[in-house]
């Protein structure tokens, strides 16, 4: 049974992700102990809310930090909203820009669509290749609540490294990075945790990375 840790940060929900992984066998503990993270098969970073908010809470418990240790040993990381989108390199809110844990290049900004939030159930356009939509329709619907995302994929290509299995999506006419899989880092803009099966699948998958 692989263990994993929701990161407790003072954001995100927590209780919803902890079921949801529960629900696809995985043995999970809520908490921001740093043993405990460290040594987690897989670690589960969420985020709901303002993204200043969600880098003071994360910064509060060291968790850029505790990221990047994991990431160097190649240990299984997966952000979920604002929890993924705090892995750019800054967000831009209401004239305010914060930095984020620098994952990425890339800002997340306010969309531009006639409807803001995005909320609701929508279709990806995922990678040939991807590991975490195999066994996915391609019209398979996720669960979204959002208003700004990265609306620019800006990593460039290196030879010498994999370049990242980008997805994306669109409301209102306007894309945005929908989930990155890059190496051990994988992250998603929706909520699998409230996508029902299809997120499930999802979180499944995420498990199955780790073998």
């Amino acid at each position: 049974m692989a263990r994993v840790v929701v990161l407790d940060y003072g954001s995100g929900n927590l209780r919803s992700a902890e079921r949801a992984l529960q629900r696809v066998g995985a043995d999970v503990e809520v908490t921001a102990d740093h043993r405990a993270v460290l040594d987690a098969d897989g670690l589960v970073v969420p985020g709901v809310g303002a993204y200043a908010a969600c880098m003071e809470g994360l910064n509060s418990v060291r968790g850029a930090r505790l990221i990047g240790q994991r990431l160097a040993g190649g240990r299984p990381v997966l952000g979920i909203c604002v929890g993924m989108q705090i892995l750019f390199g800054k967000g831009i809110e209401h004239g305010v820009e914060t930095e984020g844990c620098g994952e990425w290049p890339g800002t997340v900004e306010r969309l531009e669509a006639p409807v803001v939030p995005h909320m609701g159930w929508n279709t990806v356009r995922a990678p040939g290749g991807s590991r975490l939509f195999a066994g996915l329709d391609a019209d398979t619907r996720f669960y979204f609540v959002h208003s700004y995302a990265v609306r620019k994929w800006e990593l460039e290509e290196s030879g010498t490294l994999k370049a990242p299995l980008v997805t994306w999506s669109a409301h209102g006419g306007d894309e945005f990075v929908a989930a990155v899989e890059n190496g051990p880092l994988w992250a998603t803009q929706f909520h699998p945790e409230k996508s029902g099966d299809a997120g499930a699948h999802l979180l499944e998958n995420w498990l199955k990375s780790f073998n």
